[in-house]
């Protein structure tokens, strides 16, 4: 054997659970199937598979029955939004229950493919603990995801209406686009108002603009005439309800959203555990001037990262929860965002794979705090700068947006905690400067410089 084999410790993999129960999942029935060991033979298992209707009362029934078992674990395969019931009863039941992804638990190749021996498997794989469980959140993060997914959905949908009038202008020739730059602001709205009520005078339309506005009055009339007739004015009024009312909506989930964010138990931090903070998780955790610093509320201190505003703050919250101890260390959130990439090694090629898809509303979030923090005079700025020369905007955005989740994970795992920004000059103040003129000089020589030459530049900048 070479001296440089890897020794790997599976002992993890081989314990085994002596009671499990596996449930694959289907809109009208579950099949579940238990192992638990046999009464009379000893080292032997005894497998049970049979049907649940995916109703309250018999599902409630089969907790019951699990319980009176004493089954340890049960493990459920995440299959559309049919695993919900299952897991909400187990899991009032007082029943340790785990959700998997499927693509952790497929069946061998060439295999027979059926409900029962789908639940076999999951449970075969259960006992030997080769299974990991999906996050889960508990029920008032649930309840609060629920909010802030309906206002992001919502808000999707005020924004096709949006388009949708936009076209409607340009069927009936009327370009306000090109000299506003939001058609449903104050000057903008009260526009499509009147176009709506019946007035069609283009000079008596631009004189309704409010505020300051780059285009003339003479640039508003000429883009507000065109054809826009009674046909156009049903369908805009329409889609103008329409916005309004989600305008309602949305407003009405931001109000309960907060309540909700205000209602949340305050996490108990004292088992958390007490990783080691990796070196870029520091830019984002650190203590004022050495000191401790105030508690505050989480939504306060998540506003304070470049970046994050009120509204991203709160789809965090929503999507992670507050209390950290599911995610032991900021790699392991980062890995469960899918916000870092896979590692492909064969032979002596390793590459970088894709990040995955990940939570799209969590990606989402932190995608649009990225682009925005990349616009700042801050750390997180300067890294994006830094980044995008060698790696394109669309990998630097996503380096960035790991940061931010790192510098995330930091504040509700220390609730004194706050944001430090280390500034934009961080990395430049710490550079060699003699090793970077001296790298400098031998690019200006490769490029065929000469001596006087390059002299010439140094003293011109001096």
């Amino acid at each position: 054997m070479s001296s440089s084999a890897d020794v790997v410790d599976d002992g993890d993999h081989e314990q085994i659970v002596a009671r499990v129960a596996a449930i694959d999942i289907g809109k009208r029935i579950g099949k579940v199937c238990t192992r638990l060991p046999h009464e009379t033979k000893e080292g032997r298992r005894h497998t049970r598979v049979w049907d649940v209707p995916s109703t309250t009362a018999a599902i409630i029934e089969l907790a019951d029955h699990l319980a009176c078992q004493g089954v340890e674990r049960i493990v459920l395969e995440a299959t559309s939004d049919y695993w919900r019931p299952f897991y909400y009863l187990l899991e009032a039941r007082g029943l340790a229950v785990w959700l998997v992804n499927a693509r952790d638990v497929k069946n061998v190749p060439g295999r027979p493919k059926t409900d029962k021996l789908d639940a076999v498997w999951l449970a075969k794989l259960a006992e030997r603990g080769m299974l990991r469980p999906s996050f889960v959140p508990p029920p008032e993060i649930r309840r609060l995801r629920d909010l802030t997914r309906l206002r992001h959905d919502l808000t999707a949908e005020r924004i096709r209406h949006k388009q949708r009038v936009e076209k409607i202008l340009e069927d009936a020739l009327i370009k306000l686009s090109t000299v506003l730059t939001d058609i449903f602001g104050v000057s903008g709205r009260a526009m499509l108002d009147a176009l709506v009520a019946g007035e069609r005078d283009p000079k008596k339309l631009a004189a309704l603009a409010r505020g300051p506005i780059k285009a003339t009055r003479t640039e508003l009339a000429a883009a507000l005439t065109g054809q826009f007739t009674d046909h156009h004015a049903y369908l805009v009024e329409t889609l103008l309800d329409q916005i309004d009312g989600l305008n309602r909506r949305i407003e009405d989930l931001t109000t309960r959203i907060d309540a909700a964010i205000a209602a949340l138990p305050t996490p108990d931090h004292g088992d958390s555990p007490s990783a080691p903070m990796p070196p870029t998780a520091s830019l984002g955790a650190a203590p004022l001037d050495g000191g401790t610093p105030p508690r505050a509320d989480l939504l306060d201190r998540l506003d304070e990262i470049p970046g994050i505003s009120r509204q991203t703050a709160q789809v965090i919250v929503a999507e992670i929860g507050t209390c950290m101890t599911q995610f032991p260390t900021s790699g392991h959130l980062v890995s469960w965002a899918k916000l870092s990439p896979l590692t492909i090694q064969s032979g002596a090629t390793t590459r970088r794979g894709k990040t995955g898809k990940g939570n799209r509303y969590l990606r989402g979030a932190l995608g649009e705090a990225a682009a925005a923090a990349a616009k700042t005079q801050t750390f997180l700025g300067a890294r994006y700068r830094r980044l995008v020369k060698r790696r394109g905007k669309l990998k630097a955005l996503v380096a960035v947006a790991r940061s931010i989740l790192i510098i995330v994970w930091q504040l509700p795992s220390d609730p004194t905690a706050r944001f430090h920004d280390l500034g934009a000059d961080y990395h430049t103040s710490r550079l060699n400067t003699d090793r970077r003129k001296r790298a400098l000089l031998r690019e200006l020589a490769g490029l065929g410089a000469t001596e006087a030459e390059i002299t010439a530049v140094f003293a011109g900048a001096a």
